[in-house]
C-alpha cells in the first residue's frame, strides 16, 4: 500500500516501490483529479538519476494517458525545483517528481505537488491514499507509452531555460560577474550540475565539478549534503583555494555548503546566513519560518532586527504555508531545505547556492567572515544532533513515553515550557532546547539538543540516550 509520510511517498525498490504500486498511485490521482474537475488541465511529471526513475515516470504516465488525462513528462532527469516552479508558473493543479530525494539509493519514491507548486500537505495526501484505497480489482488501465504520445496524451519537454532564467533574473548577476568568484560543485551524483553550472558560468565564475557521474549508487554513499557525506569536498575547496563548495542532495532540493575555510556551514548556519544577507544587505524586511527542530539562532537575528520567527511541525508543506500567512521573507529547515519570499513554494538548492554566492560577491567578505559578524552581533548558540535506529517494539515504546505519558527524563536546565507540537520539545529559561522526534522519512528518532556552549547540549542528548534505552 501506498503510505505518504513527510516528504511524499518512499519505498524500497523492488519492495514498495514497484510498477503495481506506482501505477495505483497514478490512478488514485487520476480519480483524485476527475473527482475535482481539473483534469482537462493536465499534469507535469519529472524525474532524478536514481534506479528506475525514468521508468517510474513513463508508468505512471501510461496510467494518466489511458485516463485521457494529459501528461507533461520532464523528458530529462531533472531538480525537484523545476517540477515545482513549472507547476507554479503554468497553473497545473497537480505535478509529481520520482524522487527519494536524499534518502539511500535502494529507496525510491514520489513527491507531489498542488496548485501553485506546493508540497502536498497532509490533507492533499490522506486523501489521495483514501483514493488509492478505494481502488477496486482490475480497475487501473494504462496503454503503451508510444500509443499515449502519438495520441497526443503524453507530450515530453524540457523547461529548463525559463526556471533558469527566473533564478538569473532574481540575483545581482553582475556583483557576481565582478567579484570573480571560484566555486565548486559537488551534486553528489545528481541532477543539479548542469543547472548550477550554467547560473554561475553566465555569472563568469569559474566552476570546478567534483561527483558529477551518472550512478544509481550514489558512490557508495548517502546523497545527503552533511559533514559526514562532504569530505572530498572540503579537501577540494582548500587545496585549490575556492570562495565555496555547494553540494545538493539527490534531487537538488536540499544544500550544503563548505567555506572558504573548509568548514563545513550546518544548513542551520547556512538560514541564518542567508536571512541576516536579505534584511541587512538587500533590504528586506518581514519574519522568518523555521520548523521545531532548527536554530533558534533564527529568532536571535529576527529580534536584532525588531523581526518575528515563527515555529512550525518538521515538513516543507508547513514552512510554505506559514510563509504566506505570515509574508515571511525566508523559511528552512535544518535539514538543508529552504526557500525565499518570491520564488516557488518549496525547497530550492539551485536558487539557495545562487543567492549565496551573490551574497559573497555583495558584502565583499568570505562566509566566515559573514558568520563571525553576525555571531559578534546575536550573539552564540550551538546544537547536538543525534540519529538512533531502532525496532517496531522498541518505537512503540519510545512513542509511549514521549508522546502518551509525557514523560520527561531529569534535566539539568530549568524548564520554560513543553510542546508536543511535532515530537517532544522542551524550552529552558536560558534560551535553549531539546527535542525528540521520530522521522516520517526513514525509522530513525531524532534527538537536536541546542545550548549556549556544545559541551550542554551533547551532556543532554547523553541524559536522553540513557531515559530512552538507546544506543548509536
Amino acid at each position: 500500500m501506498v503510505k505518504f509520510g513527510t516528504g511524499g511517498w518512499r519505498a524500497v525498490i523492488g519492495d514498495g516501490f514497484t510498477k503495481e504500486n506506482i501505477q495505483l498511485l497514478a490512478q488514485g490521482m487520476v480519480n483524485k483529479m476527475k473527482k475535482e474537475g481539473v483534469q482537462e488541465r493536465g499534469v507535469v511529471m519529472g524525474y532524478d538519476r536514481r534506479f528506475l526513475s525514468k521508468e517510474a515516470m513513463q508508468w505512471a504516465a501510461m496510467v494518466f494517458a489511458a485516463a485521457h488525462i494529459k501528461v507533461y513528462l520532464i523528458n530529462k532527469s531533472s531538480p525537484t525545483p523545476l517540477v515545482m516552479f513549472h507547476v507554479m508558473k503554468h497553473e497545473f493543479p497537480y505535478g509529481m517528481m520520482i524522487t527519494a530525494s536524499h534518502n539511500p539509493a535502494i529507496y525510491n519514491g514520489i513527491k507531489v505537488f498542488t496548485a501553485g507548486g506546493r508540497d502536498a500537505d497532509e490533507v492533499q495526501t490522506k486523501d489521495i491514499e483514501d483514493y488509492i484505497r478505494d481502488i477496486g480489482p482490475g480497475e487501473v488501465k494504462e496503454i503503451e507509452y508510444e500509443t499515449g504520445k502519438k495520441e497526443g496524451y503524453i507530450e515530453e519537454i524540457y523547461p529548463l531555460n525559463d526556471y533558469l532564467d527566473n533564478i538569473i533574473a532574481s540575483v545581482n548577476m553582475q556583483a557576481i560577474r565582478e567579484a570573480g568568484l571560484k566555486v565548486a560543485l559537488d551534486p553528489m551524483y545528481g541532477v543539479s550540475e548542469t543547472s548550477l553550472k550554467m547560473i554561475l558560468m553566465t555569472a563568469r565564475c569559474e566552476v570546478a565539478t567534483i561527483h558529477d557521474r551518472h550512478d544509481t549508487l550514489f558512490g557508495g554513499k548517502l546523497p545527503a549534503p552533511s559533514a559526514a557525506t562532504l569530505h572530498s569536498l572540503q579537501n577540494y575547496v582548500v587545496e585549490k583555494k575556492f570562495d565555496i563548495g555547494i553540494a545538493t542532495d539527490g534531487d537538488a532540493d536540499r544544500i550544503g555548503v563548505i567555506d572558504d575555510q573548509g568548514n563545513f556551514l550546518h544548513p542551520n548556519d547556512i538560514l541564518v546566513l542567508l536571512y541576516y544577507y536579505l534584511v541587512k544587505f538587500k533590504g528586506w524586511s518581514g519574519p522568518v519560518v523555521r520548523n521545531i527542530a532548527t536554530t533558534h539562532m533564527l529568532d536571535k537575528v529576527a529580534e536584532q532586527f525588531g523581526e518575528s520567527c515563527y515555529e512550525v511541525p518538521v515538513g516543507f508543506k508547513h514552512i510554505s504555508a506559514k510563509m504566506k500567512e505570515t509574508g515571511a521573507i525566508i523559511g528552512g529547515e535544518s535539514s538543508g531545505g529552504l526557500t525565499v519570499n518570491g520564488h516557488i513554494n518549496g525547497k530550492d538548492g539551485i536558487y539557495a547556492a545562487a543567492l549565496l554566492v551573490e551574497m559573497i560577491a555583495v558584502t565583499g567578505k568570505k562566509l566566515s567572515g559573514i558568520m563571525k559578524d553576525i555571531r559578534r552581533e546575536c550573539g552564540e548558540i550551538h546544537m547536538e544532533e543525534r540519529d538512533y535506529k531502532f525496532t517496531r517494539e522498541k518505537k512503540e515504546e519510545m512513542y509511549k513515553i514521549l508522546m502518551v505519558d509525557k514523560r520527561l527524563p531529569e534535566l539539568p536546565e530549568e524548564i520554560d515550557h513543553v510542546s508536543y507540537l511535532d515530537g517532544s520539545k522542551v524550552y529552558f529559561k536560558n534560551g535553549g532546547w531539546v527535542i525528540a522526534r521520530f522521522s516520517g522519512t526513514e525509522p530513525l528518532l531524532r534527538i537536536f539538543c541546542e545550548m549556549p556552549n556544545l559541551e550542554d547540549a551533547a551532556k543532554i542528548c547523553r541524559i536522553y540516550e540513557n531515559f530512552l534505552g538507546l544506543q548509536r
